[in-house]
């Protein structure tokens, strides 16, 4: 991922974690909970963003996300920079936000709306990649037949963000057969 020189960064806690979030002078550039996979190096370290938690992007982002998480908001309302990624992985994020809150679809069919009905593990790694969690709904892609799989931040995540927004999942016990 390559972001804009200019991106600045700050945290908030949640109840599922602590947040990071960074935007860039085009809006959000990043979302991730701590521990996530993928996390950029830019968030800690020498090389580290600066922090500005008064930045109005990134004041609008925590506060919209803490609504979301209260059941409060079912829709995000913030500008995005998803300049980053590559071509591909930017088309497969801009499909994510079509999935409506409380709905999933699959990452095979995700792949048919983006008329790539072959490239399945192509999205799925685009999907894994994706830089701004819960806001670009990637927690809404679930695996074949509705299996629960996937997800940077943590499968305990991804299905507390589908209970909240009432999306139907299958049952714990069919999962765990479908695993085995």
């Amino acid at each position: 991922m390559q972001y804009h020189f200019a991106t600045v960064q700050t945290s908030t806690p949640t109840r599922l974690g602590t947040v990071r979030l960074a935007a860039s002078p085009q809006g959000l550039a990043g979302l991730w909970f701590d521990g996530q996979r993928h996390l950029p190096a830019q968030l800690d370290g020498p090389q580290a963003w600066p922090q500005d938690p008064q930045h109005p992007v990134l004041a609008a982002a925590i506060e919209q996300l803490h609504q979301y998480l209260r059941g409060k908001r079912t829709r995000f309302e913030l500008p995005l920079d998803l300049a980053g990624g590559t071509a591909f992985q930017q088309d497969v994020w801009h499909a994510l936000l079509s999935i409506g809150c409380g709905h999933t679809t699959s990452y095979g069919a995700l792949s048919q709306q983006l008329g790539r009905p072959a490239a399945v593990r192509a999205v799925g790694a685009a999907v894994g990649r994706n830089p701004i969690s819960v806001v670009v709904p990637c927690h809404r892609v679930l695996g074949k037949d509705g299996a629960l799989t996937g997800y940077a931040g943590g499968l305990e995540r991804k299905s507390a963000l589908l209970q909240l927004e009432g999306a139907a999942l299958r049952p714990a016990q069919a999962q765990r057969e479908a695993r085995a």
